[in-house]
C-alpha cells in the first residue's frame, strides 16, 4: 500500500475519478476513527495543513481553552473508498495532528508512535515491521438495523459454505480491501461460530497501523451491506473463543533482519533475544494498552487459545510470545495477547519501547516453555518463573502505573488521559449488577 503521490497526482486523480469529497481522517486515544469531511474544492488548503478542528470535542485530546488543532495529511495515504459513487466519490487522507504552534500534538497516537520510532532510528535501526492478524465476529441485524446476538453461521475453523454463511461477506470484504491497495494473504473462518480472520501483508509500523484502522472501517461497512454487524469486541459470547489481533513484529537495519542469526541454533540474533526479554519483562505493564477494555480480560483466560501467562515458545501456542518457524527475512516474534479493541498506534508504541528497552539493557530471555501452560498448576508455572498476565482491567492499569518504560512510550499526555478514562470505565463496570450475579444469588440469599 506504499504510495509516492505528489500534489499534482492527487489533482489529476480527483479530476479523472470524479472525487467530490475528502475525509481528513485521524484516530483518538481510544482508537476510534474520526474524520472531518471537506469538499474537494478545499484540497489545496487541506494539503497545506491549514484545516482546523476543535480538539476539545475529541475524547482525551485537550481542554476547551486550548482546543484549536490542525490536521496535516500524509499525502501517501490517499485512497478512494471504492463503495462511494453516485454524485461523486469520496477519498480519504490520514492526518497527523499539530498544535497552533506548529508542533506535533503529544496526544495524537500516530505522532506518538513516530516519536518512539525516532528513538529506534537513533539506535541504528531503520524500520519496525508489523503483520497483524485481526479477527472479528459477524452478527445478524434486526429489522431496525440494530445488532442482535444471533451469529451469522455455525461454522468452525476453515469451514466452507454452506456451513460458513459469512463466506460471501468475507469475500466482498477482501475485494474492497484489494481495491484499496491491500495485499491479502489469507481469508478464512476462525475457530468460533461466526468468527472470521483476514490476514494482509506486513508493512512498516505507521503504514501497518493505518491499514488496521482502514481494515476495521471496511469490514464494518461491507458487513452492513450484507445485513450483518461486524464487531471487534474481544469476547462477545461466553463459552467460545474470543477475537485476537496477533502482532507479528520484526526489526530491520537496512535490508537486514536484525532478528535473524544463521549461526544461532534457533536462528535468533542476540538482539532478538534481548528484544523478547524486554517484551516479557514489560508484558504486565503494556497489557492495559494492548487489551484496553473490560471485556478484553474475558478473552485472556485459559482454554480458549488466548495467552494468560508470560512466557515464550517456538512451538507452543499457549504462551504470550511465539516464534513462527520461518527464518532469514521472515524471522519475527508473534505477540498473541493483543486484541482488536486496541488502538494499534499505542499498542505498537508500547511493544516497540519494551523491546528496545530489552536491547538497551541486554535483558536476558528465559528458556522457552514448550509444554501446554493451561495444563500446569500454579506451582509448576512458578517453578519455571512463569507469571500471569493481568486478569482484569484494574490490575492491568495498576501494572501500567508501575512501569515507567511503558508510560514513557505513551508520553505524559496520553498516559494521563488513557489511565483516567480507563479508570472511569473500570469504576462504572464494577458498580454494575450483572445478569450472572442475579442468576447466582437472588434466590440463594
Amino acid at each position: 500500500m506504499k504510495n509516492n503521490y505528489t500534489r499534482e497526482d492527487l489533482k489529476r486523480i480527483v479530476e479523472n475519478e470524479n472525487v467530490r469529497y475528502i475525509r481528513l481522517q485521524f484516530t483518538d486515544i481510544l482508537g476510534t476513527i474520526k474524520n472531518v469531511e471537506v469538499p474537494v474544492s478545499q484540497l489545496d488548503k487541506a494539503l497545506d495543513g491549514e484545516m482546523m478542528f476543535d480538539g476539545s470535542s475529541i475524547e482525551g485530546f485537550v481542554r476547551i481553552e486550548e482546543s484549536d488543532m490542525y490536521l496535516k495529511p500524509d499525502i501517501n495515504t490517499w485512497s478512494i473508498f471504492p463503495w462511494t459513487a453516485g454524485k461523486g466519490k469520496v477519498a480519504r487522507l490520514i492526518c497527523d495532528i499539530y498544535t497552533v504552534e506548529g508542533e506535533p500534538f503529544e496526544g495524537d497516537p500516530r505522532s506518538n508512535l513516530k516519536r518512539v520510532l525516532k528513538e529506534m532510528e537513533e539506535m541504528g535501526y531503520t524500520s519496525f515491521n508489523l503483520g497483524p492478524e485481526p479477527e472479528f465476529f459477524l452478527f445478524k441485524l434486526d429489522e431496525n438495523g440494530h445488532p442482535t446476538r444471533e451469529l451469522n453461521d455455525q461454522g468452525g475453523y476453515f469451514d466452507l459454505a454452506p456451513t460458513d454463511l459469512g463466506e460471501n461477506c468475507r469475500r466482498d470484504i477482501v475485494l474492497e480491501l484489494e481495491d484499496m491497495g491491500f495485499e491479502i494473504e489469507a481469508s478464512h473462518h476462525e475457530v468460533a461460530q461466526g468468527q472470521h480472520e483476514i490476514d494482509f501483508k506486513y508493512e512498516d509500523a505507521i503504514s501497518a497501523c493505518d491499514n488496521i484502522q482502514t481494515f476495521k472501517l471496511i469490514v464494518k461497512t461491507v458487513a452492513r451491506k450484507h445485513n450483518l454487524h461486524a464487531t471487534f469486541m474481544p469476547k462477545p459470547l461466553y463459552g467460545i473463543n474470543g477475537s485476537g489481533m496477533h502482532f507479528n513484529v520484526s526489526l530491520f537495519r537496512g535490508e537486514e533482519n536484525a532478528f535473524y542469526d544463521e549461526n544461532d541454533s534457533f536462528g535468533l540474533s542476540g538482539e532478538m533475544r534481548h528484544f523478547m526479554g524486554g517484551l516479557l519483562k514489560h508484558a504486565r505493564g503494556f497489557t492495559a494498552v494492548c487489551n484496553p477494555i473490560v471485556n478484553s480480560y474475558k478473552r485472556l483466560v485459559p482454554g480458549y487459545e488466548a495467552p494468560s501467562y508470560i512466557a515464550w515458545s517456538g512451538k507452543n501456542r499457549s504462551p504470550l510470545l511465539r516464534i513462527p518457524s520461518s527464518r532469514k527475512m521472515s524471522t519475527r516474534a508473534e505477540i498473541r495477547s493483543v486484541d482488536p479493541a486496541a488502538n494499534p498506534y499505542l499498542a505498537l508504541a508500547v511493544i516497540l519501547k519494551a523491546g528496545l528497552d530489552g536491547i538497551k539493557n541486554k535483558i536476558d530471555l528465559p528458556e522457552p516453555v514448550n509444554v501446554n501452560l493451561y495444563e500446569m498448576t500454579r506451582d509448576e508455572r512458578e517453578a519455571l518463573g512463569v507469571n500471569d498476565l493481568p486478569s482484569t482491567l484494574y490490575t492491568a492499569l495498576k501494572a501500567l502505573s508501575e512501569d515507567e518504560v511503558v508510560q514513557d512510550a505513551l508520553g505524559p499526555h496520553i498516559m494521563r488521559q488513557f489511565h483516567s478514562n480507563k479508570s472511569v470505565e473500570w469504576d462504572m463496570y464494577r458498580a454494575q449488577v450483572s445478569e450472572w450475579e442475579v442468576d447466582q444469588y437472588l434466590n440463594q440469599y
